[in-house]
């Protein structure tokens, strides 16, 4: 079992524009997690790319991949603008398409700023809530807890019922979270890492309203697409907060949108994503 994150986002350069996975994430299913492809996508443009960082991702995911096999990156250098830097990036296993993704990349520089004050109404310290995989522990699903484990992200819900129960409840999830081990002080990594992270919750916040949680036997989840737009530095070792919320759910849809802010209340990302949660007539 991987032990540190780093390792995992961390790709292997074939070529000038092309990348390989080294590792990957395993869970019950064997299907690959949509976090990680994210993640070491954007980790295989940030190579081809000098003294800029990533400032937005737009994704698709089109095929299934798989656990047990590496993933191939081909990075399109689009374009190399005086500001902004844009890369295409196509993720392939067995010679077929499974991932898309357009990054772009910006110089550091200054401009006005505002942004929307992190909620403080029920939200608990992450010291005083337990992680997922201690959740599963306590409810029985063992294999939940294991697939939680090998995720090296500590994810601890602010609402301990939000992400195993079937009650219920508003369109809206907080968690806390931060990689298990030390990050390098490479913001890169940091942007990867959150990548990584982003997909772990969301599309889970548009069960709330239903009676269902991803975990259930009947129901088939999957990212469809992700995006995400980065606003100021952090840490994705220390603690963050991810507050999502699902505005509709239809044809087998849900949309969800999230803002992650550092403990001190500063916002430094925002995601949206739209999934498959197709339930299944047994």
């Amino acid at each position: 079992m991987l032990e540190k994150l780093s390792k995992l986002l961390d790709v292997e350069q074939l070529d000038t524009n092309l990348f390989r996975s080294r590792q990957h994430v395993e869970n019950h299913r064997k299907v690959l997690f949509g976090g990680q492809v994210l993640g070491q996508a954007l980790m295989a443009a940030a190579r081809t790319v000098d003294g800029r960082l990533p400032h937005s991702l737009h994704a698709y995911f089109l095929r299934p991949g798989s656990s047990e096999k590496p993933v191939i990156y081909d990075v399109d250098p689009i374009r190399d603008g005086g500001s902004f830097t844009t890369r295409r990036i196509v993720a392939r296993q067995n010679g077929k398409a499974i991932f898309n993704m357009s990054a772009s990349f910006q110089i550091d520089e200054p401009g006005f700023d505002h942004q929307d004050s992190m909620p403080i109404d029920g939200v608990v310290p992450p010291e005083g809530l337990k992680n997922t995989q201690e959740l599963a522990e306590d409810m029985g699903m063992q294999t939940a807890a294991d697939d939680q484990r090998r995720f090296m992200v500590d994810f601890r819900p602010v609402d301990p019922k939000s992400y195993f129960d079937h009650t219920a409840r508003e369109a809206r999830c907080m968690f806390w979270f931060k990689v298990d081990d030390s990050l390098s002080d490479d913001p890169i990594e940091h942007r990867s890492a959150l990548c990584y992270a982003s997909d772990m919750a969301l599309l889970g916040t548009s069960l709330q309203p239903h009676p269902i949680s991803l975990y259930d036997r009947d129901l088939m989840p999957a990212s469809l697409d992700h995006a995400m737009w980065f606003h100021r530095k952090f840490r994705a070792d220390e603690w963050l907060l991810y507050v999502t919320d699902s505005p509709s759910a239809s044809g087998a849809r849900g949309y969800c949108r999230g803002q992650i802010f550092t403990r001190d209340g500063i916002l430094v990302a925002s995601t949206t994503q739209e999934g498959l949660i197709r339930q299944i007539k047994g």
